[in-house]
């Protein structure tokens, strides 16, 4: 039996992991080692907790304003050591955080192969999203298996040279997760979301934290979100603040005077979804909310001037606004006073996956290591759509 060790320390990692922990749980051809470094704390213990996952090993590497660097010595040293230990056949590693491209690099300096989850996501530009875009080019060069969510991502790892037979398309598992939490219809904890959640008020449903942002950018953003919360009474703003100070001490100063302004910790995976499925617009910079909400049928503002997930951009559900104070205001009155371009963005399109993501994902490690054959390949086109998964409610 070989020993797969996924490796995982954020909210958004853990929620597209999940899935994949699952399927290998359940195969008799592996063994799942599961190994959390803590990059994020509280919000990844709370995924974890959500689908029932007890991490074998915890490097705990959290510290107040840690920097990026910090991240990656204190990863790449706690690797090092259980790599030493245990040998795994494999590391999984997801996406493009610090945490993924250390445990790439660990694996990599130890003669472990690497699969990467959610490969190929490109911008085009190197410091924009930062650090990410790096991360995710980095660990594409010291990859052995490459699950592609989208036709595009493939393309992008086929034009830097990757060989075809090392990639496959297998859908999003942030859908696959998406699909299982929403339908749970999970409390909130906070009764001001409940509240609300009775009260049936249009919401604007509001996230960021992106590093290229803090700073005037994101003071921009929480002028912006005072100057709709004074213009549109009857609307909720709902903003989970980021844990990170340089985020609240950007936005909160600006809104916390207005009543239609619900400012919560960050909202545990469930509840967030939740949430989700009851927004009427998104405005975010985050990276997953861009996934996950066309999935549920829900216009997407995206904060930042670039993506790597251009799909729903293509499709017509998201659009890039950037960080401009004005026209971030004026992107949300016009999908909140214009139902015809409010329609052309809500229609429910799912480019990212079908709920099978983390089934392709455990064929193609199968065939990897030669007791499987692939699956074909993820195709939108025979998606059905997901309208019925976002109603409010």
């Amino acid at each position: 039996m070989r020993t797969l060790m996924p490796i995982y320390g954020t909210r958004p990692e853990a929620i597209k992991m999940a899935p994949i922990v699952a399927a290998l749980q359940e195969s008799p051809d592996f063994e799942c080692v599961v190994t959390v470094t803590g990059q994020h704390r509280h919000m990844l213990d709370q995924v974890n907790e959500l689908f029932e996952i007890v991490p074998d090993h915890d490097l705990n590497i959290i510290q107040p304003r840690q920097s990026l660097t910090g991240i990656m010595t204190r990863t790449l040293e706690g690797l090092d050591k259980l790599f030493s230990e245990h040998k795994p056949d494999a590391v999984i590693v997801q996406g493009d955080t610090t945490t993924s491209t250390a445990g790439a690099i660990a694996a990599f300096y130890h003669g472990i192969p690497v699969i990467h989850v959610e490969a190929g996501l490109r911008s085009g530009n190197l410091y924009s999203p930062f650090p990410e875009e790096a991360n995710r080019k980095i660990t594409s060069q010291i990859t052995a298996l490459h699950l592609a969510p989208t036709s595009e991502s493939k393309s992008n790892l086929l034009a830097e040279g990757i060989p075809e037979k090392d990639i496959v398309v297998t859908g999003n598992t942030v859908i696959d997760a998406l699909f299982t939490t929403v339908g749970k219809q999970v409390p909130f904890s906070d009764p001001a979301l409940q509240e609300l959640a009775d009260a049936g008020r249009r919401i604007l449903l509001v996230t960021t934290h992106r590093r290229e942002n803090q700073g005037e950018a994101m003071r921009g953003v929480g002028r912006a979100l005072a100057r709709i919360a004074e213009a549109e009474p009857d609307l909720t703003i709902v903003l989970p603040a980021h844990k990170n100070p340089v985020v609240r001490e950007a936005v909160l100063p600006f809104i916390e005077k207005f009543p239609n302004v619900v400012v919560t910790e960050p909202l545990a995976y469930g509840e967030f979804t939740r949430m989700l499925a009851l927004a009427d617009v998104v405005l975010t910079d985050s990276g997953g909310v861009q996934e996950e909400a066309p999935s549920l049928g829900k216009p997407v503002l995206v904060m930042r001037e670039n993506t790597e997930r251009p799909e729903a951009v293509h499709a017509g559900t998201v659009l890039l606004i950037g960080t401009d104070e004005d026209r971030i205001v004026s992107e949300v009155n016009a999908l909140l006073h214009n139902q015809e371009h409010y329609d052309s963005m809500a229609h429910a399109v799912n480019p990212y996956g079908d709920g099978q993501a983390a089934a392709r994902t455990l064929a193609a490690i199968q065939a990897l290591f030669g007791t499987g054959e692939r699956l074909p390949d993820f195709d939108p086109t025979a998606t059905p759509l997901a309208a019925e998964a976002g109603t409010n409610g």
